[in-house]
């Protein structure tokens, strides 16, 4: 297996060639296959780790620091693994820039040092895994099946809420109105009372709720509100 310099990783990074994944359990498809971004300022070890990832499947690009990596878009889904003591950048200072965004890439560390306050200070901000080199390649593995599983998973919950408020966004103002007092559990006449309409214009507008968002029945209205709760109470 070998390593090329390629445009997609610009400037120093290396990616492991498309050829190399026909074989591997991740299949050829780019949308799903999963990436790992290894990042390590020695050249042995990142040549190693992206060995390893590569032979495992992963589709892999590698950084000799942070600022590159920083420098270019992140396929997903994926995850970084990464050394704690880089210069420029160290690996603790590329976890809090990511963590300024809204959807923050999984993060495998790995040390040569035994820093325990900094590996508490990483692993409380969200790591998924602290290795101590040498690496063992099994730990590697499993940190960052784990740590994949786990992006997989916020970008599905992301899909969710981007298709939940798109439905949401065809309410008009009224509607909203309705669907806020019907998912309360009150009658049409309740509702109109509330929001002084008829009881007939109430039945129309929840109707045309039931409608734009594809659900039919007044339970189905009620765990759709729930998920669109749910999801804004998981963004605060």
């Amino acid at each position: 297996m070998t390593l090329t310099q390629t445009h997609a990783a610009g400037e120093g990074g290396l990616l492991y060639g498309a050829d190399e994944y026909r074989n591997s359990p991740f299949g050829t498809d780019a949308v799903t296959q999963p990436t790992v971004y290894v990042i390590d300022d020695d050249e042995s070890m990142l040549m190693g780790l992206a060995g390893l990832l590569g032979a495992a499947g992963y589709r892999v690009e590698a950084f000799h620091s942070a600022l590159s990596f920083m420098a270019l878009p992140s396929r997903r889904p994926a995850c970084v693994v990464l050394d704690l003591l880089m210069p420029e950048l160290t690996g603790a200072d590329l976890q809090r820039r990511l963590l300024l965004g809204h959807d923050p890439l999984p993060l495998v560390f790995i040390s040569g040092y035994s820093d325990v306050p900094a590996a508490v200070e990483v692993m409380k901000a969200g790591a998924v895994d602290f290795l101590r080199k040498p690496v063992d390649a099994d730990a590697l593995l499993s940190a960052v099946e784990r740590a994949v599983a786990r992006d997989r998973a916020t970008q599905a919950d992301r899909l969710e809420r981007d298709r939940l408020h798109a439905r949401l966004a065809r309410l008009t103002v009224r509607e909203q109105e309705v669907l806020h007092e019907v998912v309360q559990g009150l009658l049409n006449k309740q509702v109109g009372a509330r929001l002084g309409i008829t009881e007939r214009t109430v039945k129309r507008h929840r109707g045309m709720v039931m409608h734009k968002l594809g659900v039919g029945s007044i339970a189905e209205l009620v765990r759709f509100a729930d998920r669109v709760v749910a999801n804004r109470a998981a963004r605060a």
